[in-house]
């Protein structure tokens, strides 16, 4: 049985060098996601979002290759954040509205999903797990760079990107701002995080 890994069928959109900004045309793709607002580091409906995220994530992998006789990867957790561009800079989290989210293969469909969160939810009973949902996002041309550290010191980068990169190559901004985590914080050192940062652009040119 053939195994669908999105970081190995979609390689340039889950790989980026950590000091150079580059430029990779995302296609549409489908998440499990659920939405929210605060402090990830502080607020509990984040931590509940995330692991009900992973518990449902998991049931309908294993659903999948039973009944459907599909195996897939589980993806990494990505985030999708809503504020202004000072907001990510300063790290003022707390008004932050966020939809945190996990890959899925095109052929898990709204069904399925609904078996999965029975089964999720049998087993505990998070609240999130009946908030999620099937998205889809075409980001297209999008900016991204590979951050290594802590999440909080992601600022230079950032200013760098909004103030820098893409006022210097005529860029806007065209979505929100998209986080891919590599690796998991509470097994990870700070220091050996490896997160992708993401901006969906468009050109000036175009206005």
């Amino acid at each position: 049985m053939d195994k669908y890994d999105v970081k190995m069928a979609l390689k340039a959109c889950y790989s980026a060098r950590p000091r150079d900004f580059s430029i990779v045309d995302v296609p549409e793709m489908q998440f499990l996601a659920v939405d929210g607002q605060g402090d990830p580091n502080s607020s509990q409906s984040y931590s509940e979002a995330v692991e009900g995220l992973f518990s449902v994530a998991y049931t309908l992998k294993f659903h999948s290759k039973a009944v459907h006789g599909r195996d897939f990867t589980v993806g990494p957790l990505e985030g999708l954040w809503r504020g202004s561009e000072e907001d990510y800079i300063r790290r003022d989290k707390v008004n932050w509205k966020w939809t945190m989210m996990i890959p899925q293969p095109d052929w898990i469909g709204a069904d399925t999903l609904a078996t999965a969160r029975e089964k999720a939810w049998s087993k505990k009973r998070l609240p999130a797990i009946q908030e999620l949902k099937l998205m889809s996002l075409h980001e297209g041309p999008s900016v991204q760079i590979l951050h290594v550290g802590p999440y909080d010191n992601e600022g230079p980068v950032l200013a760098r990107l909004h103030h820098e990169y893409m006022p210097n190559n005529g860029l806007a901004r065209n979505g929100d701002h998209h986080e891919i985590y590599l690796n998991t914080p509470g097994r990870t050192a700070p220091e050996k995080l490896k997160t992708i940062l993401r901006q969906p652009v468009r050109s000036l040119d175009a206005d």
